[in-house]
């Protein structure tokens, strides 16, 4: 099964993560896989593709890259495991039969991380009993937390980022929006008790999907 998808840029490639403990990359026109990015040896739930800075040294690539990979030079890959482990890898370039990474750091959690999400100059990762704001971007990233800035009973299932914060969804049907520093938070009710297992967004609109099959739409004029 296919746990979580990112897109690049504007869309020719996606990527994949699923059970099977590999991250792949896809070329939409042509409905093939292009290579598998990482091979973790277990499940991969949540993948996030980000751009790096220009402190960052990526290599150069030894042979041309495949015309069928647009916009994946220069891109930092976030994988959140079911082992407890958060992966973050960098693009050193790219070749016609794969797609070229070294991994950067391997951070190992107290459970399996669900989700991961960039945000500003910081990774975000959801696990349970908690998600971290976590692995800031600087140069060498961290390998540490740098705060907890939320903890319950229930696991993290779905992070997205939203405005200047984001938004998070849990096993126990509680979803939040988190504002202004981490110092405002908007509950999203009517879930009950059942999880909420995907949050997505478009402008002043938020969508969520959850167990009891219901797709609910909040209307967020005033934020």
């Amino acid at each position: 099964g296919i746990l979580d998808t990112a897109i690049v840029d504007r869309g020719r490639n996606v990527l994949s993560c699923s059970r099977d403990g590999t991250a792949r990359l896809w070329d939409c026109g042509k409905s093939a896989c292009l290579g598998v990015i990482a091979d973790c040896g277990s499940p991969v739930n949540g993948i996030a593709v980000g751009t790096a800075d220009n402190s960052l040294n990526l290599g150069a690539p030894e042979k041309a890259p495949s015309e069928r990979e647009v916009g994946t030079e220069g891109k930092i890959l976030l994988l959140a495991r079911e082992d407890k482990k958060l992966s973050c890898l960098l693009s050193e370039g790219l070749t016609p039969d794969f797609f070229l990474y070294s991994q950067v750091f391997l951070f190992a959690g107290s459970d399996a991380f669900n989700c991961c999400t960039f945000l500003s100059r910081a990774f975000h990762a959801g696990s349970a009993p908690s998600f971290w704001l976590c692995l800031g971007k600087d140069n060498p990233p961290r390998s540490s937390p740098i705060q907890v800035i939320h903890r319950s009973g229930a696991p993290v299932l779905s992070l997205l980022p939203y405005r200047d914060g984001f938004i998070a969804s849990q096993g126990d049907g509680t979803c939040f929006i988190v504002q202004q520093d981490l110092d405002y938070v908007l509950d999203l009710t009517e879930a009950d008790c059942d999880p909420v297992y995907k949050v997505a967004s478009w402008e002043k609109q938020v969508y969520t999907c959850c167990r009891d099959g219901i797709v609910r739409r909040y209307q967020l004029s005033d934020l």
